[in-house]
């Protein structure tokens, strides 16, 4: 059953294993209350970031929040496509689920690293190392994937045809005397 598993399958697999639950975790909080959800430690460096250096009121830090948890949600969306299409051999084989799983890395890179430049700006030093590691979980799944590519479909050998159905060489056209 293992045999036609991919290093990159089983990388998406378990960043699946990670991201789906603690993204959604922490997009369903931001959900359900926007403000106390921003400020818990995953996104704090957002919502001190938003607060503090773009001066944002009230109601435009909800929009933010609901924004930040509507990525978050777009991540762990394409991690479920990518581990329904991994549940397809046939898919699994060709690499069709590679696209669900490089649109989830770069959603989610792109998320990590502005939360990781936030932190940074704010010096909120344990969120800049929760955004870093995620970030760099994220970018080395996309290298493994860039670079290790689907195992080619193996050829079949086709009978030879008799010499009156073989395709002309050089397109040629048929006339009666090359028959």
């Amino acid at each position: 059953m293992f045999r036609n598993w991919r290093i990159g399958s089983v990388n998406g697999a378990l960043l699946a294993a990670y991201f789906i639950p603690v993204w959604s975790l922490v997009a369903f909080n931001i959900i359900v209350a926007p403000v106390h959800g921003l400020y818990e430690r995953p996104s704090v460096a957002v919502a001190l970031y938003l607060s503090d250096h773009l001066q944002m009121a009230g109601m435009d830090t909800v929009r933010a929040a609901w924004l930040l948890a509507l990525g978050r949600l777009t991540v762990v969306a394409f991690f479920a496509i990518y581990l329904v299409l991994l549940c397809i051999p046939r898919t699994r084989k060709g690499g069709g689920s590679d696209e669900a799983l490089g649109i989830a890395l770069a959603i989610g890179s792109l998320i990590s690293f502005a939360s990781m430049v936030m932190a940074s700006k704010v010096g909120e030093l344990a969120a800049l190392r929760l955004h870093a590691t995620e970030l760099l979980l994220l970018l080395g799944a996309a290298i493994v994937v860039v670079i290790e590519k689907p195992a080619a479909a193996p050829k079949t050998a086709e009978a030879a045809a008799p010499p009156n159905l073989q395709p002309l060489d050089l397109e040629q056209a048929e006339l009666l005397h090359n028959r």
